[in-house]
């Protein structure tokens, strides 16, 4: 006879009040901006958190500016209106996507092709976009924490979009939906950004770099204006991936024309005038 109890994840959600502001992007779509506070954080992985990898190692203190960032990964819809408008640098596909669905984040995007979405937003909004810098997507992901997620010390699939037939730490087993999620579908963390963990992996300003050896520590991107590697980081995991591939400190990378079914993206906005920021109620 089995005795072992059945172990079990405690979820606490409580409300919090979040900074924002809407871009209109169209008459009928929107783009959410919240503000994240200046502050400074520990960024990588200690030694000893499971499954850590060298290449989020030193662990270092990054000061970061207070700056707007999407609530959401971009989704379909909106890349569908941006994609419509005038031409920088390059073509964009009206509908790449995998997975199809106007709120499931748009994949299937290069790097390229993420900056040009970045470049036709900046020119019609008269506002700067751009792509996180791998500091300050850390630093929006982490909320004030320094664990393994967000969320804590394991994650589930209550909580995001991952292959939740690996556990984490003391994590449970759960389902692998094996496709994108409509963004939203999860409580936020304290910022009140969701789908930081898991659904598609999001494109970062930095080039890659193999450690944190020399990492800027103002919050900026870390570029090589020399290199010819041509790489270019990836945070967060995605719908495919473990929870090991889903923490806070993961990093990645992929050639700035590569696109896969697993690579989305949010974007930044430097701060607004003031008085364009409303407060919105989240749970978490």
């Amino acid at each position: 006879m089995n005795t072992t109890p059945e172990r079990r994840i405690v979820i606490h959600r409580e409300k919090r009040y979040t900074t924002y502001f809407s871009e209109p992007l169209s008459d009928e779509v929107g783009l959410d901006m919240v503000q994240i506070p200046g502050g400074t954080f520990l960024m990588g992985s200690p030694h000893e958190e499971l499954k850590n990898h060298p290449n989020e190692q030193p662990r270092h203190s990054v000061s970061v500016p207070s700056f707007f960032m999407g609530r959401y990964p971009i989704t379909q819809a909106q890349w569908r209106v941006v994609a419509a408008y005038p031409e920088v640098e390059r073509e964009l596909k009206p509908d790449p996507s995998r997975f199809k669905g106007e709120n499931r984040p748009v994949e299937r995007v290069s790097w390229e092709d993420a900056v040009e979405f970045c470049q036709r937003l900046s020119v019609n909004t008269s506002r700067s976009y751009r792509l996180p810098s791998e500091a300050e997507w850390e630093y929006a992901c982490r909320a004030g924490t320094q664990t393994p997620f967000h969320f804590g010390e394991t994650l589930t699939d209550e909580l995001a979009n991952y292959d939740a037939t690996k556990v984490y730490g003391r994590g449970v087993i759960g389902e692998h939906r094996g496709e994108t999620t409509e963004v939203g579908q999860f409580s936020p963390n304290n910022f009140g950004l969701h789908d930081m963990h898991g659904n598609v992996w999001e494109w970062c300003q930095d080039d890659w770099h193999g450690n944190y050896e020399g990492a800027p520590e103002d919050g900026s991107a870390w570029l090589d204006e020399n290199s010819t590697e041509n790489k270019k980081v990836l945070r967060g995991g995605s719908w495919f991936h473990y929870p090991r591939n889903c923490r806070c400190a993961i990093r990645y990378y992929f050639t700035r024309v590569n696109f896969y079914n697993l690579g989305g993206f949010r974007v930044v906005c430097v701060p607004v005038v003031a008085g364009r920021a409303r407060r919105a109620m989240d749970s978490s």
